[in-house]
């Protein structure tokens, strides 16, 4: 969904806020629709990881008792998200300087800014996982040398993959990677929705008696473990949060939305950019959904009365028979060419992303100036070029991307916590009071919040080896 003007066409920087960059937002619902763009990147980047490869085993495990789980682990986290991108489009700044705002400070940056850095280090895990999944699934379609999963098949399959990745994106532009998300998003959504509400079709269908059991509010033994790697990993995660402002101003919300000037004509212009965002994080939100909703289903329906649990790099194979044992051997194509677009998809948007966010970090650390251009764009392209094959690195090493993706969703479960604190602290200083006088979006506020810091200090405990239950 682009915007009638390319944004990535005007001279200005988009993380520099001028009067003459500011412009009317529209005012009709299909105006706001061509200005989307943000949340489907976001959405590309999310349901990869922890839809397809998380939620689907979370199904397989516990069948379908944790349905209302991913319910709320899907429908909790968006308003903390939209209240980050409220306070970054009316200031201009990104996630990591508003962090670095929350003290104490530890050195140059915050002790929010110091946690994103080890939260980061233990998602290279997850984005391997990521890479090595893709990498899979075009060993299993064409073995390219040796057998399908075979470590050779593997290592040339990952180095493809890889530069793929980097030649992609190395160009840096927003609108490449906006592209590339809605077109993956369009596809995954439609084959992954479609599957699960043809499954009361098959031998493995499902009905009111299971759904109803999913909506028990229960969690059974032996399943926390990935409960709590869960809420991490699907709907919006800290990190995805954190992303998600640095895509609003690419986008050009707030630079559209201009300065602060103290004018009733400036305020009415950020109303408006600011129902265009909540839009786009509606959008955003009702994709993370529906796909996370479609792949619970498919694993507690189609795996777990099979016995069949996603591992190692097995896990592609073992989740091609959602597909196989509905729709036939045959099948196992459409799969693969699903599972590379979803998985690759996430690859992107995190490619895309944290060389941006890393090259932030940078600044504030007074390694690299931030605000000069040039510089902020070739650290961006360099980080590009090595992010990638790092994390392929990585996979190759472990070769588990399950587990990998899991220890990535528990550093992002401990991060949420840091970024609700600084959620509240932005808001209470740099928010004025005309921006936060709804009293529904508040109380969603604080109920998200209250949700995220229970389930968060249960994964702090857990990480410390602290059980509060079985």
């Amino acid at each position: 969904m682009a915007t009638t003007t390319d944004p990535d066409a005007a001279p200005a920087d988009p993380y520099v806020l001028r009067p003459e960059d500011a412009r009317e937002a529209p005012t009709t619902f299909g105006g706001r629709l061509r200005h989307l763009g943000p949340g489907l990147v976001l959405s590309a980047a999310v349901v990869g990881s922890g839809e397809l490869i998380v939620t689907t085993s979370l199904g397989a495990r516990a069948g379908f008792a944790l349905l209302w789980l991913v319910i709320i682990s899907a429908a909790v986290k968006v308003w903390v998200q939209m209240e980050l991108a409220r306070w970054t489009i009316l200031t201009g700044k990104t996630a990591l300087q508003g962090y670095r705002q929350v003290g104490p400070r530890i050195g140059p940056v915050s002790w929010i800014n110091w946690l994103w850095i080890g939260m980061d280090f233990s998602k290279m895990l997850q984005r391997g996982g990521i890479i090595g999944g893709v990498a899979a699934a075009c060993s299993i379609l064409w073995p390219i040398h040796g057998a399908a999963l075979s470590f050779p098949s593997l290592l040339i399959w990952t180095v493809l993959v890889t530069a793929g990745l980097v030649l992609l994106l190395r160009s840096g532009r927003y609108s490449v990677v906006e592209r590339s998300a809605v077109a993956a998003v369009v596809v995954f959504t439609i084959a992954t929705v479609s599957l699960a509400l043809a499954l009361p079709l098959t031998p493995f269908a499902y009905g009111l008696a299971e759904l109803g059991e999913g909506l028990s509010l229960q969690v059974p033994a032996g399943t926390i473990g990935i409960a709590v790697s869960m809420f991490g990993l699907t709907g919006v995660g800290a990190d995805e949060m954190t992303t998600y402002t640095y895509w609003c101003l690419e986008k050009g919300y707030a630079r559209w939305t201009g300065p602060d000037d103290g004018t009733e004509q400036r305020a009415r212009r950020a109303e408006g950019w600011l129902r265009v965002m909540r839009l786009d994080v509606l959008v955003s939100w009702l994709v993370c959904t529906l796909c996370t909703l479609s792949f619970y289903v498919i694993g507690a329906s189609v795996l777990n009365p099979q016995g069949l649990v996603p591992e190692g790099n097995d896990m592609i194979t073992t989740l091609s028979r959602i597909y196989t044992d509905t729709l036939g051997s045959w099948a196992q194509y459409l799969f693969l060419f699903g599972a590379i677009a979803v998985l690759g998809s996430t690859a992107i948007g995190s490619s895309a992303s944290v060389p941006r966010l890393w090259t932030n970090a940078l600044g504030l650390l007074g390694v690299i100036d931030w605000h000069d251009t040039r510089v902020r764009q070739r650290t961006v392209r360099l980080l590009t070029t090595v992010f990638p094959p790092l994390w392929a690195l990585c996979y190759l090493f472990v070769q588990e991307p399950v587990l990998m993706v899991q220890i990535g969703g528990i550093g992002s479960g401990v991060f949420l916590l840091a970024v609700v604190v600084a959620v509240w602290r932005l808001r209470s200083t740099e928010v004025d009071r005309r921006f936060r006088a709804n009293p529904w979006l508040t109380a969603a506020l604080v109920v998200s919040s209250a949700a995220i810091t229970v389930l968060g200090s249960y994964t702090v405990l857990e990480v410390f080896g602290i059980s509060i239950g079985g």
